[in-house]
């Protein structure tokens, strides 16, 4: 297994991770119009983990891949409300919100490459 995959596995485990002990950050950038903000966190966190523990394994690489490219797409209304929402955007600047939301499409196609 190459060394991309392990890369893969630790950003979203670490992410995943984050998502349950410091939730209320993340529910500070959803947007108004998704409901459950604390719920969906915490469930994108344990699936994050999940799906990078799952990249890890042969029996289970394929579905967590797909998986992870679903939830890349489900968050960029994440990383659009940031750049479009002054109290969302963490006081980041445009830029940064800007190359987030254009490295969200870099991230679904690295992990497509592993299908």
């Amino acid at each position: 297994m190459s060394w991309h995959l392990y890369t893969l596995s630790a950003i979203f485990i670490i992410a995943g991770i984050f998502h349950l002990i410091k939730p209320k950050a993340f529910m500070r950038i959803m947007p108004l119009y998704i409901p459950y903000h604390k719920q969906l966190v915490y469930l994108s966190g344990i699936a994050e983990i999940l799906t990078g523990v799952g990249v890890l394994f042969l029996q289970t690489r394929f579905f967590s891949i797909w998986a992870i490219i679903v939830m890349l797409i489900l968050f960029i209304p994440v990383h659009i409300h940031m750049l479009v929402n002054e109290k969302a955007s963490l006081k980041l600047p445009k830029l940064v919100l800007i190359f987030r939301l254009l490295l969200q499409f870099g991230f679904i196609y690295w992990v497509h490459l592993y299908l």
